[in-house]
């Protein structure tokens, strides 16, 4: 398994995803600021992977703060990689936690408190790890036997720290004897399934198809996809999912033609406090992603270029969502604080 993120003594180690599938590389961050750099231009990538990634820019970031004034340094590496990106709700989710387990060092040395907060971020991967596991337990079981499934983007262990969510579903459903194949999509404009979820795919030797996004539709009416399995970047309260662009022309597709829409995520992507995905915050990424691809200039200059990195799904679209502690399904009102509880 591709080992996304590490702690190290030398400093924060991540496979640089900007540089697959030609170069597998490695980039050893040894500042909060260089992980928050790393996480902005997506050298790391993917919900979970982010989460893990901002937790261990905290603890590298403590390393070097130093008294009297090492409280206001916390807030302030905290404060940095919280600016990083805006939808993937994971990444505030592990700041509070270290924020969380900062307060509870109340009293210790900083010896001490740099000590737990290492510990306290090597435990989130960790646990990553084994919530994409079962994630992928609970999810195996509904991928038809026999038949294609269609992903979009990258949710796999390159957007975790292992084995991924809807990659870990397909996983699992290899691992417990499914004769199945996957379909990845292109996922403009990064190039994430291209680049990485065929990368992994090949890696495991299950079987892939590289498509551009535009085929989704015609292999939809083919008959021939058994179901969708995406990731989640933000799940509200109602079961609307934001995810990467283009998730939603998907899941309307699916749906007209009669082909389940499953969401694999963590519980730590539901984000109960939105009611709906209206107040998601969608991230607007440079044009340049638009207008060149690999550094070559494809449209004319001066073009006018729109680039949200996410859009949002409505959940009467969701067939169900797939968690470490079960399966959702609607009513999500319901089921989704079932699952927190």
């Amino acid at each position: 398994m591709v080992e996304t993120i590490q702690w190290t003594n030398a400093g924060v180690v991540m496979i640089d995803q900007t540089r697959l599938p030609l170069e597998e590389t490695y980039v050893t961050c040894t500042s909060y600021e260089q992980v928050a750099e790393a996480i902005r231009s997506m050298v790391i990538r993917g919900a979970p992977a982010i989460g893990v990634a901002a937790a261990m820019g905290i603890a590298l970031g403590m390393q070097h703060a130093q008294e009297p004034d090492a409280d206001a340094q916390f807030d302030t590496i905290c404060e940095t990689l919280a600016r990083t990106r805006p939808t993937a709700v994971n990444l505030f989710w592990a700041i509070d936690r270290m924020k969380q387990r900062h307060q509870s060092l109340h009293g210790k040395s900083l010896a001490e408190i740099r000590e737990a907060l290492i510990a306290e971020a090597q435990q989130i991967r960790l646990e990553d790890i084994a919530i994409n596991q079962a994630i992928g337990r609970c999810g195996a079981e509904l991928v038809p036997d026999g038949k294609t499934v269609l992903t979009h983007c990258n949710a796999g262990a390159l957007a975790t720290a292992g084995y991924g969510t809807a990659l870990g579903v397909i996983r699992a459903a290899v691992a417990s004897g499914k004769q199945i194949d996957v379909f990845a999509d292109e996922t403009r404009p990064f190039l994430q399934g291209a680049r990485l979820t065929v990368w992994e795919l090949q890696k495991d030797d299950i079987p892939a198809t590289l498509i551009t996004d535009n085929m989704a539709g015609h292999f939809l009416r083919s008959g021939r996809i058994g179901c969708v399995v995406v990731g989640a970047d933000r799940i509200a309260a109602n079961g609307d999912v934001a995810n990467k662009i283009g998730t939603y022309s998907i899941a309307v597709l699916a749906k007209e033609n009669n082909v389940p829409f499953f969401v694999a995520a963590p519980v730590s992507t539901l984000d109960l406090s939105l009611p709906s995905g209206d107040q998601i915050p969608i991230e607007q990424r440079d044009a340049s992603e638009v207008t060149h691809v690999f550094g070559t200039r494809v449209a004319p200059e001066g073009t006018t270029v729109e680039n949200p990195a996410f859009d949002v799904t409505p959940q009467r679209y969701v067939t169900a969502i797939i968690t470490e502690r079960g399966v959702a399904r609607a009513p999500y009102t319901e089921s989704l604080p079932r699952l927190v509880g």
